[in-house]
């Protein structure tokens, strides 16, 4: 069992837990919507995706912005997923994120949304 994200507590008044696919889930987001500086320990952890969302849309930048989540998951993250695919798209004002990944440690297929309002 993992500590689950957001911290919290759980109802029998103890830090609240998760399952290690849950736990991945809750670590790809992390690595998403954290911004590199943002930590104190780890200042690179994290990658630039919503400051990239606020630069002009063009297809050259949703190339360079799905490159960039891919690199960040591959670094932080790429010993336990294996990153099958990564979709974006926006849709009036939020981004959607799909990421598609194999967990490594039990081969199993995951496919993981999430949405932000920019």
């Amino acid at each position: 069992m993992q500590i689950d994200y957001p911290f919290h507590v759980s109802g029998s008044k103890t830090t609240a837990t998760t399952t290690e696919e849950d736990h991945v889930r809750d670590l790809i987001e992390q690595v998403l919507f954290t911004a590199p500086g943002e930590r104190v320990n780890r200042p690179e952890f994290g990658c630039n995706l919503m400051q990239i969302v606020f630069s002009p849309n063009s297809a050259e930048l949703g190339a360079a912005t799905q490159f960039l989540v891919q690199g960040a998951l591959l670094q932080w993250l790429g010993s336990l997923i294996q990153l099958q695919q990564v979709s974006m798209a926006s849709e009036d004002s939020t981004l959607h994120i799909t990421i598609e990944y194999v967990l490594k440690q039990s081969q199993e297929s995951r496919t993981v949304e999430f949405s932000r309002p920019i």
